[in-house]
């Protein structure tokens, strides 16, 4: 249900007041703050009000107001305003982002720090999910009279390599005729169909070239199985162990959850496509209950990809780490199209 334009006034400068001070607000406070024309008395009233709807809590019997998990809600939904970053903002962050732009494990790895350096709290990101990207490419590396390394380079930009050994002597000319049967077979095929079944049939074609690559064909399916795997990149986690306002206890056991990776990136895949907000009790885990979880995705080929999330405690300037992460995402998704192209050619 929506506020009163009035009512809406005095909590979104509760809310502001609170991000910066940690402090509860007073009536002659949010008067000064909002510059409305009305009576102390009638600022309590109103903050009487908020506080019966869930929107503001007091914390002690002479004090004002903090918000609720309830009352961030309704600032987030109905009255923030996310301003982007600007120019000269972008411009650090492409910079910083450009430093690892060799893959987009890389990238994502220095998105990660760059958003916990401008933020100041935790910050996770995700490598391309791999269920519906294809191998690109293959290519072969030799590295020694009987070993080679297989170069698997996949539709989202990731490349991973395997070595792999033969009985026989590794030359030039082998590798050649490896290159084109293997892409005759691989290139256009999904990731997760490179299974040990696919690796059989696929042996079954070459005829008696297959006696010679056993161990190939092992090595893309294993550096297959590598590019499918979603990665997950921290930074700055045991920031959230020294936040003044934060409760030792319950912070211990988000750092515990954020290192635990299978359960963290099964946390972040199910997030919302778009830029999202979850708030406390709002997130699907329990070790959250005290936290904020904001997120976006950033684009491969136009399509939400990945994930770059930033966990920090319920009192967070939103709006500030939201504009960071929409332009972080920004940077990623045109680094990461780069990538991908040069990749393609």
């Amino acid at each position: 249900m929506e506020l009163a334009a009035r009512k809406e006034k005095i909590l979104s400068a509760i809310i502001k007041n609170y991000i910066q001070t940690g402090e509860p607000i007073g009536s002659k406070a949010v008067i000064n703050e909002t510059g409305l024309e009305i009576s102390s008395a009638t600022v309590r009233n109103e903050m009487a009000d908020l506080t019966n709807r869930g929107y503001l809590v007091q914390p002690h019997t002479s004090a004002g107001r903090i918000p609720t998990q309830q009352g961030y809600r309704y600032y987030i939904d109905n009255i923030m305003t996310v301003t982007p970053v600007s120019q000269g903002g972008k411009s650090f962050i492409e910079s910083k982002l450009y430093e690892n732009a060799d893959s987009p494990e890389g990238i994502l790895s220095k998105a990660s720090s760059i958003i916990t350096e401008l933020t100041g709290y935790a910050a996770v990101t995700t490598t391309p999910n791999g269920e519906d990207i294809r191998i690109r490419r293959i290519s072969f590396v030799q590295t020694g009279s009987h070993t080679a390394m297989a170069v698997v380079i996949v539709s989202n930009g990731i490349i991973k390599t395997k070595l792999f050994r033969c009985e026989f002597v590794i030359t030039p000319e082998i590798l050649e005729v490896f290159d084109k049967a293997l892409n005759d077979v691989f290139s256009g095929i999904k990731l997760s169909s490179v299974n040990r079944p696919f690796i059989q049939t696929a042996a079954a074609k070459f005829g008696e070239l297959s006696l010679f690559m056993p161990g190939v064909l092992i090595a893309i399916m294993e550096a297959a199985k590598a590019a499918r795997t979603v990665s997950v990149c921290r930074s700055g986690i045991t920031k959230l162990l020294f936040m003044s306002d934060v409760n030792f206890l319950k912070a211990r056991n988000v750092v515990e959850f954020l290192n635990n990776e299978q359960d963290l990136a099964e946390m972040l895949e199910n997030l919302p496509l778009d830029t999202s907000v979850s708030i406390g009790l709002e997130n699907s885990r329990i070790e959250l209950s005290s936290s904020a979880v904001v997120s976006t995705r950033y684009n491969i080929e136009s399509n939400p990809s990945g994930i770059l999330s930033v966990i920090g405690p319920v009192r967070m300037d939103y709006s500030r780490v939201i504009s960071i992460l929409e332009c972080v995402s920004d940077c990623a998704s045109e680094l990461i199209g780069e990538l991908i192209d040069t990749n393609s050619h």
